[in-house]
């Protein structure tokens, strides 16, 4: 599978993975500061943006994609950033091509398995008849009492696109995702620990790495070392985008 992507910048490479309903977009907000050191790679995961869908979608077959991503972008190794999702895919990735990661970066996100939290967002979505719709603002309003945060309907929203005819479609593959949901809330699996320094970043108002978690990053990532950012939440460099940069740049 041949990831969709952006790049911006000149140097060493940088790859930054998304998390779940997102596209390589979501990093934008940072990139073009990254990007003043790095050569800065933004792909979208299978069966969202632009990449290729496919039935079957878990980390390891989506390490096995950045992978391949690497192959045909002729990146030998690179720092790797990943959030929520991506932060599992990134440390996946790591733990399978250990030597195509420099330093890795996992925003907001810890090796164990997750509760399904997302089930009503997918209902949800997945009701909606887009056919029947005129506007994207229509849509909005069609969600609002099942997803009431305004802001949370525009992101999940930024993955509609329009067919030749001009009628509303979703650009990922949201069936798709949502048979394999209970795979991406699965623990990681690994043959052995991932030796190079490795950055946890965390939202001291989010609920993703907590104390019990510390013992497991550790065993499977013992040169990790974890930072929390007061004032964000799960979309750590989207609510602290200034603070995530700069220790983002520290360390690598």
């Amino acid at each position: 599978m041949q990831l969709h992507f952006k790049q911006l910048g000149h140097g060493e490479p940088l790859v930054l993975l998304h998390g779940l309903f997102g596209s390589g977009d979501n990093w934008f907000g940072v990139a073009p500061k990254l990007a003043e050191k790095f050569h800065v790679f933004a792909p979208d995961l299978r069966n969202h943006g632009h990449s290729p869908h496919h039935a079957e979608m878990d980390y390891p077959l989506m390490a096995a994609d950045v992978e391949k991503f690497f192959a045909a972008q002729e990146i030998v190794s690179a720092h790797v950033i990943g959030h929520s999702m991506g932060g599992k895919v990134a440390m996946q990735f790591a733990l399978d091509f250990p030597a195509r990661v420099k330093k890795l970066v996992v925003v907001d996100m810890a090796p164990r398995a997750y509760a399904r939290t997302h089930d009503k967002i997918f209902a949800a979505l997945l009701a909606l008849d887009l056919k029947s719709f005129q506007t994207r603002s229509q849509i909005e309003e069609a969600l609002a009492r099942e997803i009431p945060s305004l802001n949370l309907r525009r992101f999940l929203l930024k993955n509609l696109g329009r067919d030749k005819y001009g009628k509303f479609i979703w650009k990922m593959n949201l069936r798709g995702v949502a048979e394999n949901y209970s795979r991406l809330g699965e623990v990681l699996g690994a043959d052995s620990p991932f030796a190079e320094p490795v950055l946890f970043i965390r939202g001291a108002k989010s609920d993703y790495i907590g104390a019990a978690d510390e013992l497991e990053i550790k065993r499977l990532f013992p040169a990790g070392e974890i930072q929390t950012i007061a004032a964000a939440n799960h979309w750590v460099h989207a609510d602290a985008p200034e603070k995530f940069v700069r220790l983002v740049l520290d360390f690598l």
